[in-house]
């Protein structure tokens, strides 16, 4: 039996209670469980694993193992993950055939921005993106696109299951919905808002402070003179490239920064990781839609998507599809010029040399 959720309506609590407890008498004497979020993790990616991993040992007494893809480079990713104690796996050094049960969290099957083979069979999806066709074959689906954060689908489940919410968990489920939302500046509902309220109270604030506030070596700000000096203006769009990087949140973070420039409503952001193109884009208003556009701009080239604000895309051996970082930068920026319905003319430098 197929049980499926993705009805674009507020969530309530009766919702993630019918639906949790399905998946927990489900997993109850699974024995091995994997739980997969994507790859590079951002901090909602985290926290859901993290909150779902809790949640199945509470009630279930098994301790799920959480495992991605890649690495995390973020500097307040990283300061989460030690102060907060997240444990996880490289999925690569895992035997998949061990596993009994294997539940994929803020991300779904074949996305491409995943590591989990795609012949493989996937048990349950949690996620706040729109949803694949890929995931319909999955046996249990609870994906709210209308959802600013999967934290918050988590901390509704930890809710209907009465599962108390100790200090470290409620500090990691802010911070995600608190970095996801941009403070409730993008992307949210009142669930999100909710959420965000009732876990504000039982955080670590000092634990709050040193992640928002990480010491970065130099070679960040180095990124982010790369990315200034190389934006470029076309109206109300801005395109920058970073050519090599070496953490692929570093596009995402730059995105976000020159999002700040007055007049721009859309920005995309273009970097190398180990031979893989990772894309990025902001904009500033719902209409504009970024994880479509995101879509439009890529096909052919990888995959990608998001939300209305914010989406990101992966190409796959980048240097393969279309030689040069350089080429790849102007035949992006004019699917991104042609999708907005304008001329692919002559840019201004955000940054006059």
């Amino acid at each position: 039996m197929t049980h499926k959720t993705n009805e674009k309506v507020d969530c309530n609590l009766f919702h993630s209670a019918e639906f949790s407890t399905g998946i927990i008498e489900w997993l109850r004497g699974k024995g091995a469980i994997l739980i997969v979020t994507h790859d590079h993790p951002d901090p909602d990616a985290l926290a859901a694993s993290f909150a779902l991993q809790h949640l199945i040992l509470v009630k279930t007494g098994q301790l799920a193992t959480i495992a991605f893809g890649g690495g995390i480079g973020r500097r307040e990713n990283l300061v989460m993950v030690e102060q907060l104690e997240i444990k996880s796996k490289a999925i690569g050094e895992l035997d998949l055939d061990t596993f009994n049960a294997v539940c994929m969290v803020d991300t779904q099957p074949e996305t491409g921005n995943n590591s989990y083979p795609a012949e493989r069979r996937i048990d349950l999806v949690i996620d706040h993106h729109e949803i694949r066709e890929q995931t319909q074959a999955c046996r249990w689906i609870d994906v709210r696109p209308e959802y600013g954060a999967s934290a918050t689908i988590l901390f509704e489940y930890l809710q209907a299951q009465d599962v108390k919410i100790a200090t470290k968990l409620a500090t990691i489920l802010f911070y995600a919905i608190k970095s996801e939302t941009e403070d409730l500046g993008r992307d949210w509902n009142k669930s999100d808002r909710g959420a965000y309220m009732k876990l504000m109270p039982l955080c670590n604030n000092r634990i709050l402070h040193e992640i928002t506030r990480p010491k970065s070596s130099p070679i960040y700000f180095k990124y982010f003179e790369t990315g200034l000096r190389n934006a470029k203006i076309y109206g109300n769009a801005l395109v920058f490239n970073l050519y090599i990087i070496d953490h692929q949140e570093i596009v995402a973070e730059i995105a976000d920064f020159l999002m700040r420039v007055e007049g721009i409503e859309i920005v995309l952001g273009l970097g190398c990781y180990r031979e893989e193109g990772v894309l990025s884009m902001r904009t500033s208003h719902h209409e504009t839609h970024a994880g479509i556009l995101m879509q439009k701009i890529i096909k052919g080239l990888g995959t990608g998507g998001g939300h209305s604000m914010t989406a990101g895309g992966q190409i796959r051996h980048l240097e393969a599809v279309r030689g040069s970082l350089g080429a790849m930068e102007y035949e992006l920026t004019g699917r991104l010029l042609a999708a907005l319905e304008r001329e692919h003319t002559e840019p201004k430098p955000l940054v006059e040399r």
